[in-house]
């Protein structure tokens, strides 16, 4: 085979090719070759079957089908009549206490009271010694019948016109002034004696006999038990609930549950907590109920309409509080701030709940306000397993 190069006047160049004659399969594997570079040069990859050839997949039916709707478990508890239970810690009290003084200084002649003794209104508790006060009242009295019998000498003197009427106005103040010399020697005696001021039981006795006492010092403590108090602060929030004769349980801190009623509710509030005071008077016929003791004191307020839930089924609102979510009648939950009016072993006590509401026990963290759900009736097992596991004490 030969080449022959030829110029033209364009400086183009033709290639004259002298060669045998080529077989067909020959040229067309040269043809393929050429398309293969051709389609290197160009960058564009693609593998046969990929998915670039295949059309995009449909779009999900649940994007299409909006939000999925849950489907909760309803109930539509029955209305009762139950009394709004105030739950406050408390302590018990004295109905009365008196720390009683010595009210002169002396020394302790008698002093028939001991610790844990009972004591009735006016027995004696202490006395001291007299020291010449009785002498003293005995004189005042000689004086003032003295000055008695001169002033009815003196008024028949001047019933006759033999005494003038300046003598009968002197002998009728010097008998004023023996019935206050005598008043005030009775005074100073009685100061050396101290008696019970109820009836009650001796706490406790801080002195000795013989030992000497000053004035306003502490002689013995008495305390009146029966009725016993319990004492505790209530709420703002619960103060309009509790009134003068509201029945009450009182849960001791050894066990004993007595029962009383509600006698004060004071109209100030403490400084500090914004609580208002309460007593409830316990019958203590006994006396067997100390003061001070640790106590929960259980108010019953008038009776309210409510329902009785489980307390699974309590969640928050949106805003942080405490309610329940229920479903209307276009299936949508409604959220009810809860209103409690009492804690039982059986479950809760809400009031302000519609009667037609029907209550999510279960899924009801899983909605919220305005969704629209699909609820179905929660059966008896469902409702008694949640009572039970309420009930059951933590492990």
């Amino acid at each position: 085979m030969g080449l022959t190069l030829r110029f033209g006047s364009a400086h183009a160049f033709v290639l004259e090719t002298t060669m045998p004659k080529i077989k067909l399969h020959k040229l067309a594997a040269v043809a393929v070759l050429v398309a293969t570079a051709a389609w290197v040069a160009t960058g564009e990859f693609s593998s046969v079957g990929s998915a670039a050839d295949e059309a995009p997949p449909p779009p999900a039916e649940t994007a299409a089908a909006g939000p999925a709707v849950h489907t909760v478990s309803v109930i539509n508890p029955p209305e009762v009549e139950h009394a709004r239970a105030i739950r406050v810690p408390g302590r018990t009290a004295a109905d009365q206490r008196s720390v009683l003084a010595a009210r002169t200084t002396g020394i302790i002649e008698e002093l028939p009271v001991e610790k844990g003794q009972e004591v009735r209104k006016g027995d004696l508790i202490m006395r001291l010694e007299a020291e010449g006060k009785e002498a003293a009242v005995e004189s005042a009295r000689q004086t003032l019948e003295q000055r008695r019998a001169e002033l009815e000498a003196a008024q028949r003197l001047a019933k006759g016109g033999n005494l003038a009427k300046l003598q009968l106005d002197q002998a009728r103040t010097a008998l004023a002034q023996a019935q206050s010399q005598l008043e005030a020697a009775e005074a100073e005696l009685d100061r050396t004696i101290v008696r019970a001021p109820f009836n009650g039981v001796v706490d406790s006795v801080a002195v000795e006999v013989g030992s000497s006492v000053m004035q306003g010092e502490e002689i013995a403590t008495v305390l009146n038990l029966k009725p016993i108090l319990a004492v505790g602060q209530v709420s703002e929030h619960d103060l309009s609930h509790v009134s003068k004769g509201n029945a009450a349980e009182v849960h001791l801190v050894d066990g004993r549950v007595v029962e009383g009623k509600v006698r004060y509710v004071s109209r100030d509030a403490a400084e500090g907590t914004r609580t208002f005071r309460f007593e409830v008077a316990v019958p203590n016929p006994d006396a067997k109920i100390p003061a001070g003791m640790t106590a929960e004191i259980t108010i019953r307020a008038d009776p309210v309409q409510s329902v009785l839930v489980p307390r699974s089924v309590i969640t928050l609102g949106e805003n942080g509080e405490l309610g329940v979510n229920a479903v209307d009648a276009s299936e949508k939950v409604v959220f009810y701030p809860i209103d409690l009016v009492d804690d039982t072993p059986d479950g809760l006590y809400l009031a302000g709940i519609p009667a037609d509401a029907r209550i999510i026990v279960a899924g009801q963290d899983l909605v919220k306000a305005g969704d629209v759900v699909n609820p179905v009736p929660a059966d008896a097992s469902l409702v008694g397993k949640l009572a039970s596991d309420e009930a059951r004490p933590a492990q």
